[in-house]
């Protein structure tokens, strides 16, 4: 993959992040990095005052740096703000955020050396994986203690993932055959002043959640037909006087996912109307899609965007001093992705309720069992789903709203997006556990009425659940059966199956 810090998508995250996809440098990219150093190389012989350059920073910003030790400002910077505390980010949070600090680096306007981003293309792509603490960043002056420790390994310092062990980033990238860089002038700020882990963070917990929406809409359609739902409350007449673009999409996948179904009913056929929890399923749903094409929209931006400071401007002869870092606009993002999951994961416990509940689920047997009494069924699978959104709703709570002063009040404000988007990727996966056991109670369910019954898209997604999981036919552990399928549905590419079936957007 070739970057040029303009044109990455969340997919191409993904594709390096998770599935270790190589990448490289434009040329273009690199004639950039090299002009830009040239001219931060002249404002050091010129003994110009650039903050990061020749000042301290922070509050420090007033104090002036001499040539002998602008080396030393740099390497001092970096142990200095390694500050860190908690459990390590995952490895594929760790090559995201290593990949869009080179996205972001391969710009040209932040004064480094090329020989800089070469370190970290090869460590990217030999998989020389820094361990980052995942606490200790406020989301302004960027996500500055984690991506310390980041810079920390590309010195020859800190500590690092290797070939699964976890060892001295001297070690790690003596193995690795990469050797450390000695941090100059403007490089050490260049490396930690921006939004690269929150964003990192919310890139993947998003296209995690994209995935999730297209399953929601699946899981619900198979609910819907377990429970006899009446059909006409997806009739695009009804959403077309109300022209939201993803309420129109998701009531169009429910028209697709149940063609055929002889379980679902029209109206006043066995009842009037659903309760909300199915009638409303095109407008909830669809309401969490917009919210997540907006985050998508904004994580998209802030991935090809410099987020240093200051911004070097090498062809205008400008060093602006600005506010890139700030990462206000993911910190917003964050917590509305927040409660846009939490949602999915509400809808679909008050639909788990229905199917358990032998005075809501249309004559099913309680909990889904036979012999209930001696058999529990799903009776505490509906508890673990509870749990599961009663948390959400504590992490839910915004993030952004929050601000703390910070270095002697100089940096006043700050976003706290990293926060948000640690708690955002919580609920994501949280949200996936609900629904996995929605799907197998829907399944379940569908056991007692007659799978051959059910429609084009749902016989599909009741298949792909049996193909993992097994009908429960005396009780046993489930919790097992929850990771299986929620692991089943985190796997991207299980819905391009469907997608060949029926038009699934």
């Amino acid at each position: 993959m070739k970057l040029d810090g303009v044109s990455l998508t969340l997919r191409d995250v993904i594709k390096v992040a998770r599935h270790k996809c190589q990448v490289e440098l434009t040329e273009a990219s690199k004639a950039q990095v090299i002009r830009s150093r040239d001219y931060v190389n002249k404002l050091l012989q010129d003994k110009k005052v650039v903050y990061g350059l020749t000042t301290g920073f922070g509050k420090f910003s007033d104090t002036y740096i001499s040539n002998d030790d602008t080396k030393a400002l740099q390497v001092n910077l970096i142990r200095s703000h390694a500050c860190g505390v908690g459990a390590p980010l995952s490895e594929e949070v760790v090559r995201a955020i290593m990949l869009l600090r080179l996205n972001a680096l391969s710009r040209g306007n932040s004064g480094i050396r090329l020989e800089l981003l070469e370190t970290i293309t090869a460590m990217l792509n030999q998989n020389v994986i820094p361990v980052i603490p995942e606490k200790g960043s406020l989301g302004a002056s960027g996500d500055l203690a984690p991506l310390s420790h980041f810079a920390l390994v590309i010195m020859g310092e800190g500590e690092a993932y290797y070939e699964g062990k976890r060892m001295g980033g001297l070690e790690a990238m003596t193995l690795a055959g990469i050797k450390p860089i000695a941090l100059e002038a403007k490089e050490g700020l260049a490396l930690i002043n921006g939004t690269q882990v929150m964003t990192a963070i919310g890139s993947i917990a998003c296209w995690d959640a994209l995935n999730l929406s297209k399953w929601a809409d699946c899981i619900g359609a198979l609910t819907y037909e377990a429970l006899l739902g009446v059909r006409d409350a997806f009739d695009p007449e009804t959403h077309e006087l109300r022209p939201h673009k993803y309420q129109q999409v998701v009531a169009n996948n429910l028209i697709q996912l149940t063609q055929g179904s002889k379980l679902i009913t029209r109206q006043g056929e066995v009842r009037v109307q659903d309760a909300y929890s199915l009638r409303c399923l095109p407008q909830v749903h669809g309401a969490s899609r917009d919210a997540l094409a907006y985050i998508a929209e904004k994580l998209e931006i802030e991935i090809n965007s410099v987020t240093d400071n200051p911004i070097i401007f090498a062809d205008k002869d400008r060093v602006i001093s600005g506010g890139n870092f700030h990462g206000q606009p993911i910190a917003l993002s964050m917590d509305f992705m927040s409660i846009a999951m939490s949602e999915y994961a509400n809808i679909s416990e008050r639909r788990v309720e229905r199917l358990v509940n032998p005075q809501l689920n249309e004559k099913l047997p309680a909990f889904l069992v036979k012999d209930g009494g001696v058999q529990s069924g799903f009776m505490i699978a509906q508890y673990a789903a509870a749990a599961l959104v009663s948390e959400n709703k504590s992490l839910a709570h915004p993030a952004s709203v929050d601000s703390i002063p910070s270095s002697a009040n100089q940096e006043d404000h700050v976003s706290m997006g990293t926060i948000g988007a640690r708690k955002a990727a919580q609920i994501v996966d949280n949200a996936y556990h609900v629904l996995a056991i929605e799907l197998l109670c829907a399944a379940q369910a569908i056991d007692f009425r007659d799978p051959s019954l059910l429609g084009i898209g749902t016989s599909w997604v009741y298949n792909r659940c049996r193909q993992h999981v097994a009908q429960v036919t005396e009780d046993r552990v489930l919790s097992t059966d929850f990771a299986t399928i929620a692991n089943m549905m985190k796997d991207s590419n299980v819905l391009n199956e469907l997608s060949s079936i029926i038009n699934l957007q």
